[in-house]
């Protein structure tokens, strides 16, 4: 069995004709202090040189023999690094060996020779042996360098096509908002329900952009702190006031423990804000509907400790040391509907950091929560996502009104999308999970869907291939939305059942186009 170590074996491979050149050349060998080991055959010598080999020492004799062939194939089949030196003793030159003529790395040595001659030729063999150990080994050092960066560069491709899916999620409601308020009669209600849709969406594209802005800073040491005597329980409370509204869209139970006295620190409360922030809006996002989180203050020594705890996915035990790297997501998968660019961890880590302290994330396992840990030194005194449905545009008119169906688990997108084929005449219907969207499916018997991808449960691509199984949606215009938009996407869109893949946010043309052909 071959060892997963590299070799670095300077040993001499004897093969000679005879017992006597065998043992006359070891002796000789032997006297110079070179290691070598004398082959019994063809089959031990091929073995002994995939072991490892400085070099291998044969005759005319050997070369001529048939037997050669399998040692020959072992020589050609070398790694790109390695030429192992081969030395020949010959009586006629290269006119006398059957194989020796296409050697890649042959000496041929007179035969018979001196001693001195053939040590000197085995010495300058191995020398060149020691620098293919060398090359080998840089080019292993390479590799070594450039698996990281690879890596790296893989990241770097996922969050660009993360960014680019995130930063459509926002425009599509944006957008459509914007082009309903021009069509829209002036009713003072339904003019509400649009801006205030529009604000949750830009603030959640402002959020994305700021992220982007603080990671940028804080890599190229432009942040500077504010820092001064923070209590902390008010850093708590900002946080929870930021993230209120995600915490009641998921339903969840948030239970706070404060102590009553002040934990001060030397600290930016912004920058602590918006860590503690990031990690109360993502024990929200990846804890299901109704779920438990509780956030704990409380001293340690001379340190603060502040913890979010929750009762959601959980963490891998494969990510409990990287989920901090930049651009790291535990779950690539469209089992999350809530996006996110992978930078928030790596945020708050950075951020802390900057404050003196750390922060640690633990989990149980898949599916029993998380608890990320900030812990920072106490001042002493004395030391003084979601994901949108397509969008935008004028109603959409069709040369009929059209019973469609419009599933998205993001309300606003949802709503935006359905007031705007309203608004063309068509009767609508809305729903915010594949299961329902299947059941509505079969009451309103839909001549056009538009489902968007990442749902969370039931995804589109399910939804579509459960809808295509019913032999009375054979015909039915089934219209993918998304932001993801690669020939990937689009393909196992196709593969899923749906007629039209879309991207956001797209115009109300589109829409009209897809619609004006049923």
């Amino acid at each position: 069995m071959q060892s997963s170590e590299p070799s670095y074996s300077e040993r001499v491979i004897v093969l000679a004709p005879t017992s006597r050149d065998a043992e006359v050349t070891h002796r000789l060998l032997g006297a110079a202090g070179i290691e070598d080991v004398v082959a019994s055959g063809f089959r031990q010598a091929e073995a002994l040189i995939r072991e490892g080999a400085g070099a291998l020492m044969v005759t005319d004799v050997t070369l001529a023999d048939p037997g050669f062939g399998a040692l020959k194939h072992a020589l050609d089949t070398q790694p790109a690094w390695s030429n192992l030196p081969v030395l020949a003793m010959c009586r006629q030159g290269l006119q006398s060996p059957a194989h020796g003529g296409d050697l890649f790395n042959l000496t041929v040595l007179d035969r018979p020779t001196s001693a001195r001659a053939m040590v000197s030729a085995v010495m300058t063999a191995l020398r060149g042996r020691r620098w293919q150990y060398q090359i080998r080994d840089q080019i292993e050092s390479l590799l070594q360098a450039e698996r990281p960066l690879r890596q790296a560069d893989q990241r770097k491709d996922e969050f660009l096509a993360t960014l680019a899916h995130e930063l459509r999620n926002p425009l599509a409601p944006i957008r459509t908002g914007l082009q309903l308020l021009v069509r829209m009669p002036p009713e003072a209600a339904r003019m509400k329900h649009v801006t205030d849709m529009m604000e949750r969406q830009l603030n959640q594209l402002l959020h994305l952009i700021d992220d982007l802005l603080e990671v940028s800073r804080i890599s190229t040491g432009k942040l500077v702190l504010q820092r001064g005597p923070l209590d902390l329980r008010q850093v708590v409370d900002s946080a929870l006031e930021a993230c209120a509204p995600l915490i009641a869209r998921g339903g969840h139970q948030v239970d706070v423990d404060m102590p009553d006295e002040p934990l001060e620190v030397d600290g930016d409360p912004t920058r602590l804000s918006q860590s503690l922030s990031n990690l109360i809006n993502n024990a929200a996002k990846y804890t299901p509907d109704g779920g438990h989180i509780a956030i704990t203050l409380g001293r340690c020594g001379h340190e603060a400790v502040l913890s979010v705890a929750d009762s959601g996915v959980g963490l891998p035990a494969d990510m409990i040391t990287r989920v901090f790297d930049m651009f790291a997501q535990v779950n690539r998968s469209l089992e999350r509907a809530q996006g996110g660019l992978g930078i928030g961890l790596a945020l708050v880590k950075s951020l802390v950091s900057l404050h003196g302290g750390d922060v640690t994330a633990a989990s149980a396992g898949a599916g029993k929560g998380s608890v990320f840990t900030i812990r920072l030194p106490l001042l002493q005194r004395e030391g003084r996502g979601p994901t949108e449905a397509e969008a935008g545009g004028a109603p959409v008119v069709a040369p009929r009104a059209l019973r469609i169906l419009v599933v998205d688990d993001n309300e606003d997108a949802a709503d935006a999308l359905g007031m705007l084929l309203a608004l063309g005449g068509h009767e609508v219907r809305i729903e915010h999970t594949g299961a329902a969207g299947l059941s509505a499916a079969d009451d309103l018997l839909p001549e056009a869907v538009f489902c968007d991808i990442g749902m969370p449960g039931m995804d589109g691509h399910e939804f579509a291939t459960r809808l295509r199984q019913d032999p009375r949606f054979a015909g039915t215009l089934l219209v993918a939305v998304t932001g993801w938009g690669s020939q990937e996407d689009r393909r196992r869109s196709r593969a899923a059942g749906f007629d039209v893949h879309l991207t956001k946010p797209a115009g109300s043309d589109a829409v009209e186009a897809l619609l004006a052909g049923l």
